[in-house]
């Protein structure tokens, strides 16, 4: 097949798949015109790229993987350099994580201090309007 039809197949450009071609994911074969010619095992590639793609994964984090692939084993994740690309995947998720869960607390900290104090700002104006405007005391930690 041709790359307007791969790319038609897989859902993406054709701009798309000469960029693969030219990082060296997609192979660049022709045929007898000089066309790019695309087969059933690019497919294959393209839509283990675009997996780990939706999953996060960098272009060159698919490498393992496309390799994986094409060294014929059934699945891209079947290779130690896939399953190590895992591992290194998931460090970097569960640092990200907690980096959020601190920046969660940091946050539900603050809440609980603004509340609270607007309840008493709201005790001292005797919940009249016009009282105190409510101050932001953020407190930075870094």
């Amino acid at each position: 097949m041709r790359i307007g039809e791969l790319a038609r197949r897989v859902g993406t450009t054709t701009r798309t798949l000469r960029y693969y071609e030219s990082r060296g994911l997609l192979p660049a074969r022709r045929d007898g015109n000089g066309y790019r010619a695309y087969g059933d095992d690019d497919v294959r590639l393209l839509e283990q790229i675009r997996t780990l793609q939706d999953f996060g994964f960098e272009l060159e984090e698919t490498r393992p993987f496309v390799e994986c692939l094409r060294s014929g084993h059934p699945a891209g994740d079947s290779c130690p350099a896939s399953v190590a690309v895992y591992r290194r995947k998931l460090g970097e998720l569960d640092a990200l994580i907690g980096e959020l869960s601190a920046v969660r607390a940091q946050v539900g900290a603050q809440l609980a201090r603004a509340e609270e104090a607007m309840a008493g700002l709201a005790a001292d104006a005797g919940a009249a309007p016009g009282g105190p405007e409510p101050r932001c005391e953020l407190r930075g930690t870094a």
